[in-house]
């Protein structure tokens, strides 16, 4: 028994003919056709009876049908105007699980989701639009606080982004970031035969768990980060200053924190921007 009727090319084809329709390069389309893949999204996600799931950009459905029975609900917001209503015919099944948002995801906010889906979302799992899957990502964790859980396809170059470690190439601000409000548990390769048409890229499917808030306030924390790593070739004292912090009030930050100056900002985990942000913020407070 598969676990998603679409998730191979034959019926892919079909629903897009019957409703003459071409993946659309704008828009990031391409179908997943693997029910392999589908398994081991779903196995990630872990989805309960009582959850209601976020989905960004459906599609025809692929992982939709895959996950409606599993769970309370699945509010799924899809920017293309033409699906919504291919989706109401290939989910018709479970239908009364599914409410449809045609829209930005970026501009959605948590409580019109909430209002559409009956209550607000707990998961998000999603084949990502891979032009707003960083954005997207990062903004789902620092405002819809209500979801503990991500499982997301993106570029695997994304999610070497997501699961960097500090001194990798791959770290930086974005990692920083992310890893005040989650971490990664879990992740898999996804090649580009799993698609149709095949992307020009590499994808992994990675599953990030929501984490208690280790600060007061994240978004100083975030504004601390950036200017750490506004100029990764200076050090990053010189590196924050130049964004306005004060060389006196950062060198006194720099040393109640046990943080040299004089490194580069991709040396520091996350929790030593933390401590720096606390130091920061008393020195203005005073």
């Amino acid at each position: 028994m598969p676990y998603s009727y679409l998730a191979n090319p034959r019926e892919t084809r079909a629903v897009l003919e019957r409703h003459d329709l071409a993946p659309r390069h704008r828009l990031g389309q391409n179908f997943l056709v693997s029910d392999d893949v589908i398994g081991r999204i779903l196995a990630l996600a872990e989805l309960a009876p009582d959850d209601v799931v976020y989905e960004v950009g459906p599609g025809i459905g692929t992982l939709t049908v895959a996950m409606l029975p599993r769970v309370r609900c699945v509010v799924a917001v899809e920017a293309d105007r033409v699906l919504p209503g291919v989706l109401a015919e290939t989910c018709a099944r479970d239908g009364e699980r599914l409410a449809i948002v045609q829209g930005d995801a970026l501009r959605v906010t948590s409580t019109e989701l909430a209002e559409v889906a009956g209550s607000a979302p707990n998961k998000l799992v999603s084949n990502l639009p891979y032009q707003v899957a960083a954005t997207l990502i990062l903004d789902v964790l620092q405002t819809m606080l209500s979801i503990e859980r991500l499982v997301v396809m993106v570029q695997a170059e994304v999610a070497d982004r997501i699961a960097a470690i500090p001194g990798s190439k791959a770290y930086g601000a974005y990692t920083a970031k992310l890893a005040l409000h989650g971490k990664v548990t879990g992740r898999f390769e996804v090649g580009p035969g799993n698609f149709m048409p095949p992307p020009h890229v590499d994808s992994a499917v990675v599953r990030i768990d929501r984490v208690p808030a280790p600060c007061e306030q994240p978004k100083f924390v975030a504004e601390v980060i950036d200017a750490a790593f506004a100029q990764r070739r200076k050090t990053i004292r010189n590196s924050m200053a130049a964004k306005g912090f004060d060389k006196a009030a950062l060198d006194d930050a720099f040393a109640a924190a046990d943080i040299d100056p004089r490194v580069r900002a991709e040396t520091l985990a996350p929790a030593d921007f933390v401590r720096l942000a606390a130091q920061l913020r008393d020195n203005i407070a005073q």
